[in-house]
């Protein structure tokens, strides 16, 4: 069901909230924002590639 990119995909979405997190707490709001925008646009990468891969074993 999961492949290894699945999970590495998964892992730097996980790093990256956990990043953003820490920045906001630490004071620095601005710069976890923009690591925060980070999270949706990896995991929009993820669903691209999975939904191309799956798409072209079709053909």
């Amino acid at each position: 069901m999961f492949k290894q990119s699945d999970f590495f995909i998964l892992l730097a979405v996980a790093i990256s909230f956990a990043v953003s997190a820490f920045l906001w707490f630490t004071g620095q709001q601005e710069e976890g924002l923009f690591t925060a925008l980070w999270v949706p646009s990896i995991l929009c990468f993820g669903i691209y590639f999975k939904l191309m891969a799956l798409m072209g074993g079709k053909q």
